[in-house]
């Protein structure tokens, strides 16, 4: 389960141009080396007014039956809990330049990090998002534990390739690194959307780094 990620130091400017976005409502955001589960983070969502760079909190509460924990990647979509967040209008690009899996040394666990080549260019996570009312993010984001209105977004997994079977064999992330794959998730129907639910091919993607809990590049 991918739960760390990184866009290295990427601006809003740079995700904007890079993804076609036409509205940028992320703002002066800070750099972004580490990215964890409960963090806002930027994605771009789709739809007729074009796409829009925006900020969104990492974590998706999943089925009632477990306790709504937020779940940061999603495998089921045929489920039904997560069948009605998989329509164009709640489908995102979660944009990244790597991401972190955990291999299972001791004492502890090393990260390792993944990313399309030594350089880090960007990709897109495929993302879905929700709004939901709660309780979300640190006691300094919101010291009164208040409940409040959230957009939340999660990204799919699918089965690992033999590039992070290695660290992690039982999933990776669904990346996408084509504007035609981003096309296609943001707008396209769900069957041909779903389509893109599968591992990057092994030459497409190297290990660039292990044992920082960042990626700064």
């Amino acid at each position: 389960m991918c739960n760390l990620y990184s866009l290295g130091r990427r601006g809003s400017a740079d995700l904007s141009a890079y993804f076609a976005a036409t509205r940028d409502e992320a703002g002066n955001m800070p750099e972004l080396p580490a990215i964890f589960p409960d963090q806002m983070a930027p994605v771009v969502t789709g739809g007729a007014a074009g796409r829009a760079l925006t900020l969104m909190r990492w974590g998706v509460p999943g089925p009632k039956a477990f306790g709504e924990h937020p779940v940061t990647n999603v495998r089921n979509t045929a489920s039904p809990h997560w069948r009605p967040w998989l329509k164009p209008e709640y489908r995102c690009l979660v944009p990244a330049t790597a991401f972190s899996e955990y291999a299972g040394t001791k004492p502890r666990k090393t990260p390792v990090w993944f990313a399309l080549d030594e350089d880090r260019p960007l990709f897109a996570f495929a993302g879905i998002w929700r709004p939901w009312t709660g309780v979300r993010g640190t006691k300094a984001e919101n010291p009164d534990r208040a409940e409040a209105e959230h957009r939340l977004f999660s990204f799919l997994t699918c089965p690992a390739n033999g590039v992070v079977g290695p660290v992690h064999p039982k999933a990776m992330p669904v990346l996408l690194t084509k504007p035609e794959e981003w096309a296609t998730w943001l707008d396209a129907p769900v069957p041909e959307a779903l389509a893109l639910q599968r591992p990057l091919s092994d030459d497409e993607m190297q290990e660039v780094a292990r044992g920082a809990r960042s990626d700064g590049t």
